[in-house]
């Protein structure tokens, strides 16, 4: 359960990381600006106007205000990431002091965690109202969802997709640039060079010329083949048919764009591609897999085996390995019931086994008498011999 469980304490620990940081680095950029201000300053306080050397001096202290509400905004910002880290911790070391199932306690923690997985749900795929109502009835889940997180992902990837516009996706590239070199992402090239199509598009040869010069260049050590095919797209219209430079322009791309951006920043934050709804679906239905549920016919399905239900759980269940069972069990097509001891296997003269309170019900109902739901043959309930599981 922890090692599912991982993302829900890496993703604030990353945000703070990234929040220091970024504090950090602003600190340094304005005080080291200021300092040079100051350092240039002292040199011409002799040849300035009392005047010009007030107005400067007027501006640094703006500048040293301005920093000074930033860093406590910043300030405030990791306060609240380290709560939710607190927070969340705190609620996965409850585990520990669970004895059984039944306890109100463990089953409070349940639904806690059941909604958050739904809100996490909810916010991957854009449902943020929805979700945002399941937080308000549960004022708990306001440290366990990561909102601003999915927030930026969705903004990002509307810009993409929608405004063919890769700015917002750009800023958020240079914010972690270090980051993106340390996993070998290609995404900014990826944006820099739709940034040049595009400008190929508008029939802006200069201009994308100049930018390849300032932007695509850069990337010459990793990406040199891709950028020579980029520079021969200077001279194909954007209705060319030939196949690479057709794929170049076409508009698909952005979609592209936006799943890659996605797969980078979860990558970063260690949350997994599928939403952990899906996960602990899998989980469940991995064990429940057998090599009935692959049958393409219906009568070997269990109509109570979720996996066997195509058209909804079946589906998360397709790329899952079949489950490995020790010691079979056999379960009453009629009913779904497992056969024991208590509910034992009736063997019928035509072969079809089912179990004896499918039997005894249908029986009750029409006089004695069962009808093999496969054969439609019918017997007398007398008929049907009870079998031994050894």
């Amino acid at each position: 359960m922890l090692a599912i469980e991982e993302p829900f304490m890496k993703v604030p620990l990353e945000q703070l990381k990234r929040a220091v940081r970024h504090s950090q680095k602003q600190a340094e950029k304005e005080t080291s600006h200021i300092g040079t201000a100051v350092s240039s300053l002292l040199k011409k306080q002799n040849s300035l106007p009392a005047e010009e050397m007030d107005k400067t001096l007027d501006g640094l202290i703006d500048k040293l205000a301005s920093l000074k509400r930033k860093l406590e905004e910043a300030k405030q910002e990791e306060a609240l990431i380290i709560q939710r880290s607190k927070q969340r911790a705190m609620e996965l070391s409850e585990l520990d002091g669970f004895t059984s199932s039944s306890q109100p306690e463990f089953q409070r923690w349940c639904r806690t965690r059941l909604d958050r997985v739904l809100v996490d749900y909810m916010l991957r795929n854009g449902n943020v109202d929805t979700a945002n109502r399941l937080i308000g009835n549960n004022g708990s889940l306001a440290h366990f969802a990561d909102s601003s997180l999915f927030a930026l992902v969705m903004d990002i990837e509307r810009d993409l997709e929608e405004s063919h516009s890769c700015k917002s996706a750009l800023h958020w590239c240079a914010d972690n640039r270090s980051a993106l070199r340390k996993i070998h992402s290609s995404l900014e090239f990826e944006l820099r060079l739709q940034e040049f199509v595009e400008m190929i598009r508008e029939r802006n040869t200069p201009g994308a010329i100049a930018y390849a010069k300032k932007h695509l260049t850069a990337w010459s050590d990793t990406q040199m083949p891709r950028i020579q095919r980029a520079m021969t797209l200077l001279a194909f219209s954007p209705g060319t048919q030939c196949p690479p430079y057709k794929n170049m322009f076409d508009t698909a791309r952005w979609t592209t764009l936006a799943q890659e951006f996605r797969t980078v920043i979860f990558q970063l934050y260690d949350l997994p591609a599928q939403p952990l709804l899906h996960l602990l679906l899998q989980t469940g239905l991995s064990a429940l897999k057998t090599p009935a549920c692959l049958s393409d016919d219906p009568s070997e399905h269990n109509r109570n085996c979720p996996v066997c239900q195509k058209d909804t759980l079946g589906r998360l269940a397709q790329d899952l390995p079949l489950s490995h069972h020790v010691n079979s069990n056999l379960v009453c097509r009629i009913t779904g019931d497992k056969m024991n001891e208590d509910n034992p296997p009736m063997r019928l003269p035509n072969g079809y086994v089912y179990s004896l309170s499918s039997l005894n019900d249908m029986a009750a109902k029409f006089g004695g008498k069962v009808k093999c739901p496969r054969s439609g043959d019918v017997f007398d309930l007398a008929e049907a011999k009870k079998l031994f599981i050894s």
